[in-house]
């Protein structure tokens, strides 16, 4: 006998693979994960081994179909979302299927091969207007071009479609189905689709040398997805019902559909995106993307990318010869004295945009205590989301809720300070796996397990921090801040 329906999701991630079983009231019935590494070989280099993600989706999902217990069975599981890392880009054999370098991450800066034309403040303001994106090489335009210049220097390949270049929501899709496929929000994070029209844009293909013909074919969150499955995610055959990049399945998960919602995820980066009426006028710090599309109904959003945050509280921590946990606990403890660190070890993202800006620390004295320097680190956190969170303010109006998830959000110290610092409510969801949350109601939708008005009476458990604060407190901390950000982008001029 069939039981329940279940939902299957997988959160494909920079350092791991999760996977959560999700039954009909919402609630999360199993769960693993399978961690994955990265290798840094030059300065500003940051790749991924492609085989290893995959290998790594069907183990979590082995993993976690193993934790079912009675009355649930493997063959309640009726369909799969994946919500995946954005930005990151493989080029592949399509016939082969072979890679033929690994991932180059979302977080990696090789930046040296950005076309001549990108410098020119005419064609900058072009690419912004027609995707949304400011010119950075976080996004996969430029480690496009990158690739084919090493591996297809004359495009001849490409422009056959004998070469597959996509995110890995392309590169899963490809191994499950065997078809060159790309979620529409994941593709307005390459940098070379229209983000009004939904397509490749023939002049941004012109601006990076990519060929249409290598790039995977746009459809929607909700598919419709291949028939027929080459290859299982695990042990037995499970169809995908829904795709979306990793923050766009957050914004999901919070069920933040109105404007004046905004939910912010503390990973190894940030991603702060709340939905807007397509016609705003966005922040310049803002981007514009596709929060998810429906069919052929498309949700846009305001974005701010943060480009350091959880990985600024790994580093401070393994310099401390401390964990996570204690850097945060040894922060809240003590002030950080107008000491300010400003984490721009790749540059800095939104609202500043600025690729050149440095990492540094100012107005160290001899009292500068290990406390101090911890208490400045936890303040960068927050400093950094509570810029963005402003910016998308002057767009949308008063922010009603911010939704809070990711690993950092644990820490309640931190979660206190960031209400304090922004005069504004907190939700830090009980469960913190959004982004497989997100993906599976997208995908339980998809199979019609609920409805869209369904959602609001699914299980949902927040723990709320109110702000208490000195106005004046609060204008004296971002304006060390702002001054340390200032030098921060002086300091290569």
């Amino acid at each position: 006998m069939m039981g329940d329906p279940l939902v299957l999701a997988i959160d494909q991630g920079s350092s791991s693979t999760k996977c959560v079983i999700v039954d009909y009231k919402g609630t999360i019935i199993a769960c693993d994960k399978v961690e994955i590494g990265e290798t840094h070989p030059y300065p500003g280099h940051v790749e991924q081994d492609a085989e290893e993600i995959w290998n790594s989706v069907g183990l979590a999902v082995s993993k976690t179909l193993k934790q079912l217990q009675s009355p649930y069975h493997a063959s309640d599981v009726i369909v799969a979302g994946i919500s995946t890392q954005r930005e990151s880009f493989l080029l592949w054999d399509r016939q082969t299927g072979t890679p033929l370098h690994p991932l180059i991450s979302w977080q990696d800066q090789r930046q040296v091969d950005l076309p001549s034309e990108c410098f020119d403040e005419s064609v900058q303001k072009k690419v912004k207007q027609l995707t949304g994106l400011p010119l950075d090489p976080m996004f996969s335009a430029s480690k496009a071009k990158w690739l084919l210049d090493q591996y297809d220097k004359d495009r001849q390949r490409s422009l056959k479609g004998e070469l597959c270049l996509g995110t890995i929501d392309s590169w899963l899709l490809f191994k499950i189905y065997g078809e060159h496929l790309i979620e529409a929000g994941n593709a307005s994070r390459t940098q070379l689709m229209n983000v009004h029209q939904v397509d490749w844009d023939d002049d941004l293909l012109s601006l990076f040398h990519v060929p249409k013909a290598c790039l995977p074919n746009i459809i929607p969150s909700n598919g419709p997805f291949p028939k027929v499955i080459k290859n299982s995610l695990g042990p037995l055959t499970i169809p995908v019902g829904a795709v979306m990049g990793d923050s766009h399945s957050a914004l999901f998960g919070h069920q933040a559909f109105h404007i004046g919602q905004v939910k912010a995820t503390y990973g190894t980066g940030s991603s702060i995106m709340g939905l807007i009426r397509k016609e705003d006028e966005l922040h310049s710090g803002l981007c514009l993307t596709i929060g998810w599309m429906f069919g052929d109904k498309v949700a846009y959003a305001a974005e701010g990318n943060i480009r350091s945050l959880g990985a600024t509280l790994r580093w401070m921590a393994s310099i401390l010869n401390i964990s996570v946990t204690e850097l945060v606990e040894l922060g809240m403890a003590g002030q950080s004295d107008s000491v300010a660190l400003v984490p721009g070890f790749g540059g800095l993202g939104a609202p500043w945009w600025d690729e050149k800006a440095v990492g540094l620390m100012t107005n160290l004295t001899l009292g500068t205590t290990r406390q101090t320097i911890a208490s400045a680190t936890i303040e960068s956190v927050v400093y950094q989301v509570a810029d963005v969170v402003n910016a998308i303010r002057r767009n949308v109006g008063e922010i009603h809720q911010l939704f809070v998830d990711g690993g950092p959000t644990s820490h309640d110290g931190l979660m206190k300070l960031q209400a304090k610092i922004l005069g504004c409510s907190v939700f830090r969801a009980e469960r913190p796996e959004l982004s497989a949350l997100g993906v599976a109601y997208m995908a339980g939708l998809s199979k019609e397990i609920w409805t869209q008005s369904g959602l609001d009476k699914l299980n949902k458990a927040y723990n709320l921090f109110e702000p208490v604060s000195k106005q004046d407190e609060q204008d004296i901390g971002f304006q060390n801040w702002h001054e340390a950000v200032n030098q921060s982008r002086r300091a290569y001029a």
